[in-house]
This record gives C-alpha cells, sequence and structure tokens, in this order.
C-alpha cells in the first residue's frame, strides 16, 4: 500500500512496513474472523489504478511555530496522513477503518487524545512546534460541541463547589457586604439612636446642681446596639439583667381598716461609711403594678445603695408579697393611705436618718400623688421617678393597640388576676369574681374590679384621679424623673413637660430610647442600666449635696 501523502503536498514519502492486522477489526476484515474467507478476486495494489500525475503546485512555506503546548507529540509513524491521491473504494474503506483502530493496535490514524483541561484563563491552550492534536475523521461536529459542553459544564461546578467551601467571609465581595452594612449601621446608631437626654426643668439652680452632682443626666445614652427599641428593651429587661443576692427582714404592719402591709428591710449593718444605724440614710422603694421586694430593677437599686452605705426599704403593696389579705382591699395609684402609713412609721423608726424614696412605674404614679397631695408636708427630703405613667388614659389607649396586647396587656391582666385570685374568698363578698376574672383588658379589670373597690363611679373617674399630670404643679420637695420617649406605657406625647416647666422642684430627662424600665446599656447589660445609674448618683447627690437644693 502506498503511503498517505499530507493534504499540503504532492511529493512522495517512501512506503512505511505495514502493520500487523489485529485478529479481530470492528469493519469485520481481520483475520480472526470466524470462519472461511469470503472468496474473491486477489487484491491489486492501489497504484495499479492511479490516475495520471498532474501538475504538481509550488510547496506552501512552513507555518510560523505554535506556542508551547502540554500536548504529547507525535510519532512519525503516528502522524495524521491525508489518504493517496487516485485511491479506490476498497482503499478508502480499508483507511476508515484504520482509523476507527486503537491507538495500541499499530494503525496509521490514532484515537483523538482527550481534551485538555481548561486553563486559569480560558477554555484553549495553544500548540507548540511539533505537537499536535489529533481530530477523529468519525467524531461529528455535534459531539464535539457536546463534548466542549460537558468540560464547560463540569469546570463551572467545580467552581461554584469551590465559592461555597470558602465561604461568604473567603469571598472579597461578602467581606465588602458585611463591612458596608456594618459602616451603614454604625453611622445610623451614632446619628440617630444615641443621643443626650433632654432635661427639663424651669429651675437654673436645680439644672447645675444635677449636672455637678449628678452628671448622667447630661451624657450621652447609648443603647445596647443590638436591642434600643423600646418593646425590646421592656421585654428582655427581666432576662437580661443579673439578679443580686438580697437578704431582707421582713416586718407586717397595721393598717388603720385591719388590714397588713408587708415591708422588707435592707438594714445594710455592715455599712463603713454609716455605721450609726440611727443616721444612716434611708431610702423607700415602690415596686411597680404587680411588682415586689424580688423584682431585678429593685435589687439593683438595693445593690448601688449598698455600695453607698445606705438603707433600704421596700414596700410592698396589700397581697402581693405572699401575706394574707385580711380585709377585702388592694391597692390602686390613686388611693395613697396605705403609703402615708408606711412614709410614718419607716421616719418614726429612725427620725435623724435622712430619708427618700424612689418608686417605680406605678409605684412612681403612687409617689407622686402623694408628694401631689402633701405638698412640703412630708418627712421626705427629696423623689426619684423611673417610668411613670403620667396620663392613664393615654397609657391604657397605647396599651390596647393591637400589638402592644399581645406583648404587655394580655400579659399584665393575667398578672393582676393571679394576684387575686389566692384571695377569692375574701373578694367574693364584694365582687363577682368569675366576672373579673374574665378580662382579657387592664381597662376591663380596672372596671370590674379597681374602681369598684376604692367606690369611683366610672372608671373614667378613677383613671382622672390616678393620673399624676394633674397633681405635678403642687409637688413641693425635689423630684427628678426619668423617661423614655418610646415607652408604650407612658408615649412621649403624654409626658407632661409644659407642667413641668412650671415647678421649680421637678426635673424630667427624657431619652430618646430606653423602653418601659428597660435603659438597657452596653454590649451586654447585665449588672448595670442607664437607670440604675441615675438613681445612684441622684440619691447620693441628694444625701450628700442636698443642702444645696433645699434652699430653693
Amino acid at each position: 500500500m502506498p503511503a498517505a501523502v499530507p493534504r499540503g503536498s504532492r511529493s512522495r514519502r517512501p512506503a512505511e512496513p505495514p502493520h500487523a492486522a489485529p485478529d479481530f477489526l470492528p469493519c469485520g476484515r481481520g483475520r480472526g474472523r470466524r470462519g472461511p474467507a469470503r472468496p474473491g478476486p486477489p487484491r491489486q495494489p492501489a497504484g495499479g489504478r492511479r490516475r495520471p500525475a498532474r501538475p504538481q503546485p509550488a510547496s506552501p512555506p512552513e507555518p510560523a511555530p505554535a506556542p508551547p503546548s502540554r500536548l504529547q507529540p507525535l510519532s512519525p509513524s503516528r502522524a495524521p496522513q491525508a489518504p493517496a491521491a487516485g485511491a479506490g473504494v476498497r482503499g478508502g474503506r480499508r483507511r476508515r477503518c484504520s482509523a476507527e483502530r486503537s491507538a495500541g493496535s499499530g494503525g496509521r490514524a490514532a484515537a483523538p487524545p482527550p481534551p485538555p483541561p481548561p486553563s486559569a484563563l480560558g477554555w484553549a491552550r495553544p500548540r507548540q512546534p511539533g505537537f499536535a492534536a489529533v481530530p477523529c475523521p468519525a467524531l461529528p461536529r455535534r459531539a464535539a460541541c457536546a463534548m466542549d459542553w460537558q468540560v464547560l459544564t463540569r469546570e463551572l461546578s467545580l467552581y461554584l463547589e469551590n465559592q461555597v467551601r470558602v465561604g461568604l467571609f473567603g469571598s472579597g465581595v461578602g467581606l465588602s457586604l458585611v463591612l458596608g452594612f456594618g459602616v451603614a449601621y454604625a453611622c445610623y446608631y451614632l446619628s440617630s439612636i444615641a443621643k443626650k437626654p433632654q432635661l427639663v426643668a424651669s429651675n437654673d439652680r436645680f439644672c447645675r446642681f444635677l449636672e455637678e452632682y449628678c452628671p448622667v443626666v447630661t451624657e450621652t445614652y447609648y443603647p445596647t446596639i443590638w436591642c434600643w427599641e423600646g418593646r425590646v428593651q421592656t421585654l428582655l429587661r427581666p432576662f437580661i439583667t443579673s439578679r443580686p443576692q438580697v437578704q431582707y427582714r421582713n416586718e407586717l404592719i397595721k393598717t388603720a381598716d385591719g388590714g397588713q402591709i408587708s415591708l422588707d428591710w435592707f438594714d445594710n449593718n455592715d455599712s463603713l461609711y454609716y455605721p450609726d444605724a440611727s443616721t444612716r440614710p434611708t431610702v423607700l422603694l415602690l415596686p411597680g403594678l404587680t411588682g415586689t421586694s424580688k423584682e431585678s430593677y429593685i435589687l439593683h437599686m438595693i445593690h448601688q445603695s449598698e455600695m453607698l452605705g445606705y438603707r433600704c426599704v421596700v414596700f410592698n403593696n396589700r397581697g402581693i408579697a405572699g401575706e394574707d389579705l385580711l380585709t377585702p382591699r388592694t391597692y390602686c395609684a390613686a388611693n395613697t393611705e396605705d403609703l402615708e402609713a408606711v412614709i410614718h412609721h419607716v421616719h418614726s423608726l429612725h427620725p435623724s436618718a435622712p430619708f427618700m424614696a424612689a418608686g417605680v412605674s406605678m409605684g412612681g404614679m403612687l409617689l407622686l400623688n402623694y408628694l401631689g397631695k402633701t405638698g412640703r408636708d412630708t418627712p421626705l427630703m427629696a423623689a426619684a421617678i423611673f417610668s411613670a405613667g403620667w396620663n392613664v388614659f393615654e397609657s391604657v389607649e397605647s396599651l390596647e393597640k393591637p400589638l402592644n396586647w399581645l406583648l404587655f396587656n394580655y400579659y399584665l391582666t393575667t398578672c393582676l388576676q393571679s394576684s387575686i385570685s389566692r384571695h377569692r374568698q375574701m373578694l367574693e363578698k364584694l365582687f363577682d369574681m368569675d366576672l373579673v376574672m374574665k378580662a382579657r383588658t387592664v381597662r376591663e379589670f380596672d372596671k370590674q374590679f379597681t374602681s369598684v373597690m376604692f367606690g369611683y363611679r366610672t372608671i373614667d373617674d378613677y383613671y382622672e384621679d390616678a393620673s399624676p399630670c394633674r397633681k405635678l404643679k403642687s409637688v413641693g420637695i425635689p423630684v427628678l424623673c426619668l423617661n423614655s420617649v418610646d415607652d408604650v406605657f407612658s408615649p412621649g406625647h403624654a409626658i407632661p413637660v409644659e407642667t413641668a416647666k412650671q415647678n421649680a422642684n421637678v426635673a424630667l430627662v427624657l431619652t430618646s430610647c430606653g423602653g418601659h424600665i428597660g435603659f438597657l446599656e452596653g454590649i451586654w447589660p447585665r449588672k448595670c442600666t442607664y437607670m440604675d445609674r441615675v438613681f445612684k448618683q441622684f440619691v447620693q447627690a441628694v444625701f450628700e449635696h442636698g443642702n444645696k437644693i433645699f434652699s430653693m
């Protein structure tokens, strides 16, 4: 068989020795085929049918060397060769069969090598001089396109898998997004959340006193960066803040109507600053609506007073702290008879000791109503009020909004019902307890129980009498009131700013955030809140520098 001549040249090459045919060929012409060979005329060399030679054109110039490649160099015996000129049909069929042989069978044409892996910058690689990719004549164009698509899909899958394995922070784009969001949130927090509180006071002397001895009221309040919203602070405070260990001494005092009130004393007998119990400053603490001496904010106030060497006593409303209810009467924000009895009792025990009070939530409302009723005729030197509800109508309306009812109102109503359910036998004499226990809002509970107990004709009459904003003008001792404008129990628009400006004894400190008895600050606010710092500085200022404001 004559040697194959490349397409670009008509010059002849010396014939190569024939290779031994395998035992079996895919086309059925091998010697290993079963049965006798098909009879036929003897084969004639293809050159016997060669056409007359044509004038040969000049050979083209050698191609320029290609860039280096990693493909395997082809041996001369395996180099691709074009079919000989004038080859017949049988010769063409033989050449097609030889192209289908495997690389190790010794045929003239080899199967195309597998496509090279794609490089990092593209899907094709240049060839080196002497290196060539051998295309398979039997491979259709559609199969080649399918192979390229499979390679592209496989490489894309590997890339995506690698990106998932690296993660968000391993990617430059993800890290940039996180940093950008962090910077934007920090700018919003510093510009809109962290602000100095608003100090409202008509007396310049009182303002200077607070700025000098209670500077926390003029410092920027930085709420906890991840829970600065009012509702969130209100909900999380009982669970986040710690509960300092306090050992109480309980005392039950009798009232004029035959009832009893529970007082929890923290005597602080180990005080280093005031070893004499007769002159040790005393702070009366009033908890919230259903609160007792075990509330976390009360425990923190006692802890702050302990460090200063003061004595504390907690006023628990009737029937709340576990004592029996001896008469069918509990408590409310408008009736100050029990508070008057407690203040008189404490002052009679330690008449030479400086004495002041601090009320929280409904305890603050009760204390303000007492101060508005007594004016200057009180043994208290000063008072601190935290998160008081100034206008009960506005407070109840705010709590009856759908979200606030779900988060606070319904739970608070169940707490009120639970506080009186253990005294059901005593209270059934005057009230329809089944109707009271069906209440679903604070307004319904007050309508069926509280207003009836204290003799109010309607619930509106009770709410009007319980609102401290109507008695603020009559307060006759220095009072510092801390409120947050995002408090759902005391909305910002209900805070009596203009009324406070008419009384030289009243100073309001209004923060933009803090919620109801929240005032969380710091990354993890467990030990101290902004309210605790205000309480500590103001109490210390009153007991140690009070003579500078009592002459106002």
